[in-house]
């Protein structure tokens, strides 16, 4: 009767260590994460009066100078021609034609 209740312990015993070290070991993981390679623009403003000008790519309003600041957020665009127009009422402070591939980062000063 003894050794069955100590055969019966050890064997408890056993699962319960089992357990521990199954618990105890992760399986491996594979993390994939896909980058943005879209191109983007930002804007270095000159003056802080420049930041309530409005941004314009290809004919769309995006939102002002002053939500694109180099080094902060950009405006993400797809690869190839694009016209960029900066204009604060009637004046216009920036019209050019660029050309962005993927991965590029193109910062335009707007004085």
């Amino acid at each position: 009767m003894m050794s069955k209740t100590l055969a019966a312990l050890s064997l408890k015993l056993f699962l319960a260590v089992a357990l521990l070290v199954a618990g105890c070991t992760q399986l491996p993981t594979e993390k994939q994460s896909v980058s943005d390679m879209r191109p983007q623009i930002s804007f270095k403003a000159q003056s802080d009066s420049v930041h309530a000008a409005r941004v314009l790519v290809d004919g769309l309003d995006l939102g002002s100078v002053g939500d694109f600041i180099d080094g902060i957020a950009a405006v993400r665009v797809l690869p190839g021609m694009h016209k960029v127009i900066v204009t604060t009422g009637a004046t216009i402070l920036l019209d050019e034609k660029v050309y962005l591939g993927d991965g590029v980062s193109r910062s335009f000063i707007v004085k």
